[in-house]
């Protein structure tokens, strides 16, 4: 049985999008903090997430998804431990597009040129191997439990797409604001998928 209402003996590992951000074109995104839809949306986030009996949250250090950790836990009752390693693919170099479909085009390339350094200053690879040894030290760290941990699309899509074998950019495609994957722990296969909440 599978979906977030069940009682299951498996650890869950919860890879969660962060909220809606206000763009702010004058800044980089990694700089961005959350919009009121955003801020509003958390809350039914942390509602679905209650059923996961979440016993760890976890946030990359970008403002985002630190507001987005923040915001559940004071609804689920708990702290929000932020790790290094765990922030969006490396673009702080990349001007602001205003044209979503060729910023649509762009990530799509970094997605199919794994090895090449198609847009910021890391390659997919570089972005997913330092994700993955960030959510490595903190599933080293939470032994026990289940966990949810706020990140970003783009390293949470590479991550999935070699852990669970699903098409990387297409996930990445379909994850809103915010949005979870659910993986099973030890062996990392993917339970679930909510893709928007509202």
């Amino acid at each position: 049985m599978t979906g977030h209402g069940c009682q299951v003996m498996e650890r869950r590992l919860i890879l969660v999008k962060h909220s809606h951000p206000q763009v702010d074109p004058d800044v980089t995104a990694a700089e961005w903090r959350l919009s009121d839809v955003g801020k509003a949306r958390c809350l039914a986030l942390a509602d679905l997430l209650r059923s996961y009996n979440v016993e760890a949250l976890v946030a990359s250090p970008e403002p985002k998804a630190i507001e987005t950790a923040e915001l559940v836990g004071e609804r689920l009752g708990l702290s929000v431990e932020v790790v290094g390693g765990l922030q969006e693919h490396d673009r702080g170099n990349v001007s602001f597009y205003e044209s979503h479909d060729e910023f649509k085009e762009v990530v799509k390339r970094l997605f199919e040129r794994p090895d090449e350094l198609v847009m910021g200053r890391e390659t997919a690879v570089q972005a997913r191997t330092r994700f993955a040894k960030a959510l490595d030290d903190v599933l080293a760290n939470h032994s026990t439990g289940n966990i949810a941990v706020v990140t970003h699309g783009t390293v949470i899509s590479l991550y999935i797409g070699q852990v669970a074998g699903v098409g990387a950019y297409d996930l990445w495609g379909r994850l809103g604001l915010p949005s979870f994957t659910v993986l099973s722990l030890p062996d990392l296969r993917l339970v679930e998928t909510v893709e928007s909440i509202e």
